[in-house]
């Protein structure tokens, strides 16, 4: 939802309001959905389990029950607390803030302080996604991640011109044309590029690994139970219902484990490929944007300070440019993501990598450069 309320004052600030609005639908984070699959899985396998031992071996099952009451709860909480979460969050733009409210929390960032935002379109729902707000904090200890999330928000690249204090152009509102058909009025491109490759970081090398254990442990469960289980089923020892709980129990924790295996052996392999095939950057006369699937990442070329270049592999001609911005007595950088120490392939960050020029790139943006390479030579 979204209401224009000029004449209104907000209580805290006493400034007037520019925008204010709600969630358009209200959305379940994947991450929430993940637990809620999970959680659910391993609460029937829990039961099935509970099932066979009290009547086929006449054991106290407490434990698997209370085990399964539990997964249970963590499943519907993971399931339904972000929708209850997300229901009475109110969004405002005053004259000089941006403040996110529920009940009597509130998170506030300047305006003028924002250094740029993160658009996360709904696949399902056009029009609507979340837009992050993000500011530029000090490097070093101080380092920290200041952000506000306006989840659910109907045409986000609006209400961003909106903060920004521009009036948002007609082709804005529509995830699905492409970002350089959305730009502000006057606005033109005049550079773009596209990674050319995705690299494997240690944490990618990592999970990888993680993966292969995941599925071996699959493989090593169901060589270990599938022997026991076939002399119980072959001896009729339990009734058919106890022994059709025992297989499906088991087979649930085997496919739990497998899927596990395959989400985060995706998750590690194949989607940092993907991700980088439907990644664009654009340099305009106004911005720098980033287009990735169904996220965007808008920043002003006046919060950038200098960039600095890094070669992407030895002897190699791509580059990764980082960008150093700043702020409001405040300065952002990390030479593993320019901002907020590198979330690897997840999460999106203002750099341009594995590129091929980056010289160009470097050149239009009119900011001191540096280059690594040259930097440890002086060293």
């Amino acid at each position: 939802m979204r209401t224009f309320v000029p004449m209104a004052r907000d209580s805290l600030y006493d400034e007037q309001i520019a925008w204010t609005g709600g969630p358009k639908v209200l959305t379940v984070p994947r991450v929430f959905k993940v637990v809620a699959a999970v959680s659910t899985t391993m609460a029937v396998v829990a039961l099935a389990f509970a099932i066979v031992v009290a009547t086929g071996l006449r054991l106290p099952v407490g434990g698997l029950l209370m085990f399964s009451a539990w997964s249970a709860l963590i499943a519907a909480g993971a399931w339904r607390l972000p929708l209850w979460f997300r229901a009475t969050a109110k969004y405002s733009v005053t004259e000089k803030h941006v403040i996110w409210q529920r009940g009597r929390l509130r998170r506030t960032i300047e305006r003028d302080a924002i250094s740029y935002a993160v658009i996360r379109w709904n696949p399902k729902v056009p029009g609507v996604g979340d837009l992050v707000l993000e500011r530029a904090v000090p490097t070093g200890a101080l380092r920290r991640t200041l952000s506000i999330t306006f989840a659910d928000v109907e045409t986000p690249d609006r209400l961003w011109a909106i903060v920004r204090g521009l009036t948002p152009s007609a082709p804005q509102g529509d995830g699905s044309r492409p970002l350089a058909q959305r730009l502000d009025d006057g606005e033109r491109v005049l550079w773009t590029a596209a990674p050319r490759a995705s690299r494997w970081t240690k944490r990618r090398i990592a999970t990888t690994i993680g993966a292969s254990a995941a599925l071996g442990s699959a493989v090593l469960m169901l060589a270990r139970v599938a022997k026991p289980i076939g002399r119980v089923l072959h001896q009729h020892i339990l009734s058919p219902v106890t022994s059709g709980l025992l297989v499906g129990g088991v087979a649930l924790a085997v496919l739990l484990l497998v899927t596990v295996a395959c989400f985060i052996g995706y998750s590690a392999v194949i989607r940092p490929v993907l991700l980088a095939k439907k990644t664009r950057y654009f340099v305009t006369d106004r911005r720098v944007l980033i287009r990735r699937g169904f996220e965007e990442l808008h920043l002003d070329r006046e919060r950038i300070a200098y960039v600095i270049t890094a070669p992407w592999s030895a002897g190699g001609t791509r580059r990764d440019l980082f960008l150093v911005l700043d702020g409001p007595q405040a300065r952002a950088f990390s030479p593993s993501g320019a901002f907020g120490g590198g979330g690897g392939d997840e999460r999106l960050v203002p750099m341009f990598a594995a590129i091929e020029d980056a010289d160009t790139a470097s050149e239009l943006l009119h900011v001191s450069r540096i280059s690594t390479s040259e930097a440890r030579q002086a060293a």
